[in-house]
C-alpha cells in the first residue's frame, strides 16, 4: 500500500502491553504518527494533549472501557473516527460499539493490513465529511451576503464579490463581460439580489434568441393591431422589470436600430410600446453581459458608442473556470449535492483522482460545461463516489509538456501558472501580473528565464 505524507496521527489504546508494542510498531512501519495509551483514561489525556486522526481502542481495559472512551471522544470531536477491536465471540459488544458511533470494529487478534485499509477508509471519510462542511460553510457565508448562486473564493471571484457589493445598491448600469458559460447570469441575480430591489421583480432577456421584428416587442412590448398576429396589447419586459431589474443577456448582438431606442430609454427613462405613441414610464435597473469585444464593435461601427457608454458605467469581468484554480472542485462538489438529490443519489464526492482530473482540464466551456459534466456523472456513477472514469471529458493537453499534479515541482508549477495565464489574457503581462498578485518585473524575469520573452514580454498593454 502506498504512503502518504504527512502521515496521519493515530492514538492506539489497549491494556495488552504486547498487543499495544506490537500495534505501535507495525503501524509506524505502514509510516503513520503512533500515540499509545494503555487504558481509556490514560487515552483521554493524550487526546487532549495531541488530538489524533483516528483512533484505534480495545473494549475491556480497567478504569475505563472502550466503550465509555468512544462516547467521551465523540463529545470531544462528534466527527473523530473511533475504530474498535473486540474479541471474535463478542458480537454484543460489537453491536454496542456501532450503535455508539463507532466508524468500524475488528476482531482479535487484529489483522494489520485490514486495520490500515479501515484506517484509510475513516480517515478519507473525515477529510470528506470536512470538505462538505466546508462547502456549507461558503454557502451560508455568501447567502448571508445575498451572493447565492456563485460559488467559488478564488482572488478572481473575491474581486468580482468585492464589486458586486459596492454596486449592487446603486441605480448605475452594470456591464458583466466575459467567456460564454462563465455565470455572467448568476452574478446580475447576485446583484439584483443584494441591492434595495431584491423584493422587486428580476426580468431577463437573452437578446441573441430572437429575430429584430419580435426583440423590440420583447422589450418594449405593442399595441394590439401593430403587426400581423397582434391581437392584444402586451406589456413588454421593461415594463414587466418597473422598480426592479432588467438583465439584458448578450447584449453585443441587438442590431443597431434597437440600440438607438435603447440608449433613449436608458437616457430618458420612457419608451413608446411598438405601434402606440404613448410614453411610457419606467423605473428600471438595467444589468447587461455579453461575451463580445463591446470596444472593437464600437470601433468597427458595429455597436452605438453611445450606448457602449450608457451601459459600461460599472464593469465587471468574469474570469475563466481555467484561472480559478480550486474553484473548479468547490464548483464540482456543489452541482455533485444537487444533482445527487435531483436523481435521489447518495453520493459521498469525488475521488483524488477525479479531483486531479477536474483541475488538469481547461474547461473551454466554463462552469457551464463543469455543470454538465457532474450532471452526466451523478447519473452515470454507479457507486458510492464518482470516480475519474465517470468524468466524460480527457484532460485537455498540456502546453508546457504534460504537467501533472502531484507529480510536478514548484517551479514546474509556476512556469504552468505563468504561461498560461498570459495566454489567457492574450499575452499581457500588467493583467497577468494583476491575477496573479506579482509585480510586472516578476512576470518579465520569468519570461526571460524560460526563454519566452521575445514571444510574450513585448504585449504588455
Amino acid at each position: 500500500m502506498t504512503t502518504r505524507s504527512p502521515k496521519a496521527r493515530l492514538l492506539v489504546v489497549d491494556d495488552e502491553p504486547g498487543t499495544l508494542s506490537a500495534l505501535e510498531t507495525l503501524l509506524r512501519r505502514s509510516g503513520y504518527e503512533v500515540l499509545t495509551a494503555e487504558d481509556g483514561a490514560q487515552a483521554l489525556e493524550r487526546f487532549a494533549d495531541s488530538a489524533a486522526d483516528v483512533v484505534i481502542t480495545d473494549v475491556g481495559m480497567p478504569r475505563m472501557s472502550g466503550i465509555e472512551l468512544l462516547e467521551n471522544l465523540r463529545k470531544q470531536d462528534p466527527a473523530l473516527p473511533v475504530i474498535v477491536c473486540t474479541a471474535s465471540d463478542d458480537v454484543t459488544t460489537a453491536v454496542a460499539a456501532m450503535r455508539a458511533g463507532a466508524e468500524n470494529y475488528l476482531t482479535k487478534p487484529v489483522d494489520v493490513a485490514a486495520l490500515v485499509i479501515a484506517i484509510e477508509r475513516a480517515l478519507e471519510g473525515r477529510q470528506l465529511k470536512a470538505e462538505a462542511e466546508n462547502l456549507r460553510r461558503q454557502l451560508r457565508d455568501r447567502d448571508a451576503t445575498g451572493l447565492q448562486g456563485l460559488v467559488g473564493t478564488s482572488p478572481p471571484m473575491q474581486n468580482v464579490y468585492r464589486i458586486a457589493r459596492q454596486v449592487a445598491g446603486a441605480r448605475a448600469t452594470v456591464l458583466i463581460t466575459g467567456e460564454s458559460g462563465t455565470g455572467k447570469g448568476d452574478l446580475a441575480r447576485a446583484i439584483h439580489a443584494l441591492g434595495p430591489r431584491a423584493v422587486e421583480p428580476f426580468v431577463s432577456l437573452h437578446c441573441a434568441a430572437l429575430a429584430e421584428s419580435l426583440l423590440e416587442s420583447e422589450l418594449f412590448g405593442h399595441e394590439k393591431g401593430s403587426f400581423t398576429g397582434a391581437d392584444k396589447r402586451r406589456v413588454g419586459r421593461f415594463e414587466q422589470a418597473n422598480r426592479g431589474t432588467l438583465f439584458l443577456d448578450e447584449i453585443g448582438e441587438i442590431p443597431m436600430a434597437t440600440q438607438t431606442k435603447l440608449l433613449r430609454v436608458l437616457q430618458e427613462r420612457t419608451f413608446e410600446r411598438v405601434g402606440g405613441n404613448e410614453s411610457v414610464h419606467t423605473d428600471v435597473r438595467v444589468v447587461a453581459a455579453t461575451n463580445r469585444d463591446l470596444v472593437a464593435d464600437v470601433s468597427s461601427g458595429r455597436f452605438r458608442e453611445d450606448l457602449f457608454y450608457r451601459l459600461n458605467v460599472v464593469r465587471i469581468e468574469m474570469p475563466p473556470l481555467r484561472l480559478r484554480g480550486s474553484d473548479v472542485v468547490a464548483l464540482a462538489e456543489h452541482f455533485l449535492h444537487r444533482f445527487a438529490t435531483e436523481n435521489h443519489k447518495r453520493l459521498g464526492g469525488f475521488t483524488d483522482g477525479a479531483r486531479a482530473k477536474l483541475l488538469a482540464h481547461r474547461w473551454p466551456g466554463n462552469v457551464r460545461a463543469l455543470e454538465n459534466a457532474v450532471e452526466r456523472a451523478v447519473v452515470l456513477c454507479a457507486g458510492s463516489v464518482v470516480d475519474e472514469s465517470d468524468l466524460p471529458f480527457e484532460a485537455a493537453p498540456d502546453p508546457l509538456g504534460g504537467i501533472r499534479v502531484p507529480g510536478a515541482t514548484m517551479a514546474e508549477v509556476e512556469r504552468y501558472t505563468i504561461v498560461t495565464t498570459l495566454d489567457a489574457v492574450g499575452g499581457s503581462t500588467a493583467k497577468a501580473a494583476e491575477l496573479l498578485d506579482v509585480s510586472v518585473r516578476t512576470i518579465q524575469y520569468r519570461l526571460n528565464e524560460y526563454r519566452l520573452g521575445r514571444t510574450r514580454a513585448d504585449n504588455s498593454s
